[in-house]
């Protein structure tokens, strides 16, 4: 009997000791480190189609908000737990894609799909690209994959080559494109815009997405809601973010704005590297340190 006594106390400081590790291993995934494969090129050379990344969420803090209710295209409050530091520029950064179903017209978070991009701008710097090279105002760091800069800058028609030269906010007015883009300053919180044509353009999704309010062009006016504005003030941090593979990458060119509630964590290592077509591990990409 006291054998039995033996191993059913041996079983049960066994069982406990899974159900800690197991409690312990979910609290690290949802306060410190996850986990993303990565699905497609528009990140090469840094990152490969099948490469796992593990992503630090610790620097800006976890998110914390109402799954279920995201699953059925709610919206939601999101909190964040307190972080140690702030994202850079050049950061890889895994985050939730700010439109549903291609409707680049509203911001709406798809908890069902993550995208992995380069920070390019940072809340308050002013973005423009001038002859496909990316430019921060006042900033002499070099952004995002050059080589791919280079490339892009040296197509006489890149739309032979099958990329997008139009790009956001798509006014022909305004005549952005891959190569001639900006300025365009990236809204801070608590940073106030002079509300003309050209800012209702830039800004109407995002204004829009902070207000749950359409703002538009009557009559000349700047409307939001039934009431004219002639400035704003905004009440969130946003972000500029480019694949490294330039001309195959759907980012910030094209769709806009990241809203910082958005982000996930930065990517820091691959842990594990599959080759998609032989399915073989690749043994030189494991553990490697992302930059």
């Amino acid at each position: 009997m006291s054998k039995v006594k033996r191993i059913w106390a041996i079983l049960e400081n066994l069982a406990f000791f899974i159900f800690c590790m197991v409690v312990v291993l979910f609290l690290m995934q949802l306060f410190c480190f996850t986990s993303f494969r990565i699905p497609s090129d528009s990140m090469e050379p840094v990152l490969k189609d099948g490469d796992r990344i593990l992503v630090n969420k610790m620097i800006k803090g976890a998110r914390l908000f109402d799954v279920f209710a995201a699953l059925n295209n709610e919206d939601v409050v999101i909190h964040r737990t307190p972080g140690f530091g702030n994202f850079k520029r050049n950061d890889i950064l895994v985050f939730n894609f700010p439109y549903q179903m291609n409707r680049w017209d509203s911001v709406r978070m798809d908890v069902m799909q993550y995208y992995v991009k380069r920070c390019i701008a940072l809340p308050g710097d002013t973005l423009e690209i001038r002859g496909g090279f990316y430019k921060i105002r006042g900033c002499d760091e070099q952004l995002g994959n050059y080589k791919a800069q280079q490339y892009l800058a040296g197509l006489q028609h890149p739309e032979q080559h099958g990329i997008v030269v139009g790009t956001f906010p798509y006014d022909k007015q305004i005549g952005w494109t891959i190569r001639e883009f900006g300025p365009l300053p990236i809204p801070k919180k608590g940073q106030i815009v002079m509300m003309n044509r050209t800012n209702c353009l830039l800004y109407r999704q995002l204004i829009g997405w902070e207000q749950k309010k359409k703002l538009r062009i009557k009559d000349g006016q700047i409307v939001l809601g039934d009431s004219v504005i002639t400035q704003y003030r905004f009440k969130k941090n946003y972000y500029f973010v480019s694949g490294d593979n330039m001309a195959n990458s759907q980012d910030s060119r094209y769709w806009g704005m990241l809203p910082e509630e958005y982000i996930v964590g930065k990517a820091s290592r691959i842990w594990y590297s599959e080759d998609k077509f032989t399915e073989k591990p690749r043994w030189d990409r494991i553990m490697k340190k992302i930059k």
